[in-house]
């Protein structure tokens, strides 16, 4: 690999790579790592993030007495050996299989059990099903920002009354043929067109981050999310663009029209420009596909049959949820919120919103964040 610049890290996390974890060479940012036999916590970025994302809350969960460790995953940075062609193996990047990579490095580590899973964003599914699948291993999970609503059902008494076929999901005709027609930003990204709207945004990858950003943080005014009522036209209608976007654009074009002043630029602390100036080289480097690829396994339907292995099981073991009360990806999937706390997860000793925070909760909010997953910690220690 050529030579890469530094990270813009804090003097007490490393970067460092490891080989051979389920075909990947997978780079990681580790803190802790000074003492041998911590008990180490696991924590899975989302899009559009790196590693990078934990660097504000690793130092004080290191502090704690843990070994730390957060993984570009398949498909992002600095991490090698997954395909980042749009017709290329998409199989690669279903949900078993990035458990299978988390697995991988844990055990490369010599862990045989972590004392928690921590995800953020798409991050948040991928603990999730780590938790559910092998609870030897995850005996404690933190999701962040995406609620897990559980399993999907299998067809259930069907052998002398053989199941209908799903009816077809009519929210996306129904979205685009609204007054002001719209889209779903995750079916948006699943489309071939997507990446290079995105990598190569007439405003540069650097601004396009820049109002992405902003434009799902608690700067952006306007984000005050409430309950939706249904999956419908209607409902998600309500959503802001960086959701539902706008039919005839694509996310360059909706996220542009939030771009922040230089003034409020400035003024960003929780992500000044010198941060995100490495966020925008990495995807500038990569592209966006390898994060994209995750959305199109969901969209397209094709692996609900393997997760259906996995139908009726829940999370039994501590779980706790934290995200920024002026996040809307709580509420973006309706019930999902209520249904993971009534149903998926059956010991969920803690569920936070953190006011001042959008959807970066642990980079807007890093020391409320660190403070409540050093106290679901604590909670979910097994009493000896």
């Amino acid at each position: 690999m050529a030579s890469l610049p530094d990270i813009p890290l804090p003097p007490t996390i490393r970067s460092r790579y490891v080989d051979d974890i389920n075909g990947l060479r997978m780079h990681l940012l580790e803190a802790g790592f000074e003492t041998k036999g911590r008990p180490c916590l696991l924590l899975l970025h989302g899009f559009p993030e790196l590693a990078f994302s934990w660097r504000k809350v690793m130092p004080a969960l290191a502090a704690a007495g843990y070994h730390v460790i957060a993984p570009d995953q398949r498909g992002y940075g600095r991490t090698t050996g997954w395909d980042a062609s749009y017709d290329g193996d998409l199989s690669q990047f279903r949900i078993p299989n990035l458990v299978r990579d988390v697995l991988g490095l844990v055990a490369a580590f010599g862990y045989r059990s972590v004392d928690a899973v921590i995800g953020h964003d798409f991050g948040s599914p991928v603990a999730s099903w780590c938790a559910l699948i092998r609870p030897d291993v995850f005996r404690a999970v933190a999701m962040m920002s995406a609620p897990f609503g559980g399993t999907p059902s299998l067809p259930f008494n069907t052998a002398d009354a053989p199941a209908k076929p799903a009816p077809d999901d009519p929210v996306h005709r129904d979205l685009a043929a609204l007054p002001r027609p719209r889209k779903h930003y995750q079916w948006y990204y699943s489309t071939r067109e997507a990446n290079a709207d995105m990598h190569s945004a007439p405003q540069g990858v650097h601004d396009f981050l820049r109002a992405y950003y902003h434009h799902k943080s608690a700067d952006w005014k306007a984000n005050a999310p409430y309950p939706l009522q249904s999956w419908s036209a209607g409902e998600l209608a309500k959503l802001p663009t960086y959701y539902v976007m706008d039919l005839a654009e694509d996310m360059a074009a909706t996220v542009a029209k939030e771009m922040p002043s230089p003034a409020e630029i400035a003024a960003n602390q929780w992500l000044p420009d010198s941060e995100l100036a490495f966020y925008s080289a990495e995807y500038q480097r990569t592209g966006f596909q390898g994060g994209l690829q995750w959305y199109r396994c969901g969209t397209s339907g094709a692996f609900i049959p393997e997760l259906q292995t996995w139908s009726g099981r829940t999370i039994d073991q501590p779980s706790c949820f934290i995200s920024g009360k002026q996040d809307w990806g709580t509420y973006q999937r309706p019930g999902v919120f209520e249904a993971m706390q009534t149903k998926a997860c059956t010991n969920m000793i803690g569920c936070h919103l953190v006011d001042g925070a959008g959807h970066w909760v642990q980079q807007e909010q890093p020391e409320e964040v660190s403070r409540l997953l050093l106290a679901f910690l604590q909670s979910a220690r097994p009493v000896s």
